[in-house]
């Protein structure tokens, strides 16, 4: 929240209110310029705090690793965990570009050392419209508030026919079991959401299935 300083004037506080406008709009247009060769990608989203022996780092791995055989880049947060296992599968896949798109928190996130390209953002909502504008599919893996916020703005999105309707594939069947029964016995029976609504998105572990999943998504053009 923009809160006005005690001793500013109002004159200073709509001036600097406008110049974030400013700068709201050259984070946009530099991530634009910089991301606008980069082909057919996949957006994948999951928690920084994973350690390299989790098997869901290793489930990150292979689907990414996966996704870049068959000819698409792989953007992530671009940080520690299972972004740095999606990356570092991407790199390895050899025929997709390793993207991150690094935010500028409190605690310090440090870009994994597995990227082509690295962009920097002040601003998380900025950061939200290039995963969203670039990815042809969106990949959840294990994790906490952000990477659920990611989860939800997407189903979003296309439940309200504001994006098309790309694949949203949730990985970590047994983590994310809660929040499916949950959804189906609390949120589908009071009305709040329709059955049709839990078809927005699959749940699987196979990455094999994944991978033909998004090929044919991007073949017909959603």
């Amino acid at each position: 929240m923009n809160k006005k300083k005690k001793g500013v004037s109002d004159e200073e506080f709509i001036s600097h209110a406008t110049w974030r406008v400013f700068k709201i709009m050259s984070e946009f247009v530099d991530a634009f310029e910089e991301l606008k060769d980069i082909g057919p990608a996949v957006a994948i989203w999951g928690s920084a705090q994973a350690k390299t022996n989790s098997p869901y780092y290793q489930l990150t791995y292979r689907v990414a690793k996966g996704i870049s055989q068959a000819g698409f880049s792989l953007i992530t947060g671009g940080g520690p965990g299972l972004m740095e296992a999606a990356n570092k599968g991407a790199k390895d896949g050899k025929k997709g570009k390793s993207i991150g798109l690094n935010i500028d928190i409190p605690i310090e996130q440090v870009a994994n050392p597995y990227l082509d390209l690295c962009i920097d953002f002040k601003y998380f909502f900025v950061r939200k419209v290039m995963f969203v504008k670039h990815a042809s599919a969106f990949i959840i893996m294990p994790g906490g508030f952000g990477t659920m916020d990611e989860f939800f703005e997407c189903l979003t999105l296309i439940q309200t026919n504001k994006s098309p309707p790309f694949p949203i594939i949730l990985m970590g069947k047994d983590y994310w079991a809660g929040l499916i029964e949950w959804l189906k016995s609390s949120v589908v029976k009071a009305g709040h959401l329709s059955k049709n609504d839990l078809k927005l998105f699959t749940i699987t572990d196979d990455v094999q299935e994944v991978v033909q999943l998004i090929k044919k998504s991007y073949r017909n053009g959603g």
